[in-house]
């Protein structure tokens, strides 16, 4: 009952930025929900980037992206982003957005219960 919808994706020269976003519906849906982004590359399994507790103030990051991606959310627009800096090639993949029926966030796919379209994110060298 909970549609996630992404924007944002798009091509990026390595060294520059980019900000994903998903918008939440859903009779079902709360802002109280632990959301996160999630990846994936060509050939590879679906990797956690980062999750976000329902009140914000618990974060989680990838030892891959820390210290250049942010993870946030507005509740009252039902609405998280990433915030992308310093991208590198290797960040190239599909990013999925996806909240799960709980406030604690976690860094497990199989522990979200609804998830986004995805967007193509592409960093060029």
């Amino acid at each position: 009952q909970v549609q996630l919808v992404e924007s944002g994706g798009g091509l990026v020269q390595a060294g520059g930025s980019l900000r994903v976003s998903c918008a939440a519906s859903g009779r079902t849906f709360s802002s109280r929900s632990a959301m996160g982004w999630f990846r994936q590359a060509p050939g590879k399994e679906r990797e956690f980037v980062a999750a976000i507790s329902w009140g914000g103030s618990t974060t989680y990051y990838a030892d891959s992206v820390k210290g250049r991606f942010t993870i946030s959310r507005d509740n009252a627009k039902n609405t998280i982003l990433l915030q992308m800096n310093s991208l590198k090639p290797e960040d190239t993949a599909v990013y999925y957005c996806a909240a799960r029926r709980g406030v604690v966030p976690t860094t497990t796919t199989s522990e979200y219960d609804y998830w986004g379209q995805g967007t193509q994110v592409t960093v060029s060298s």
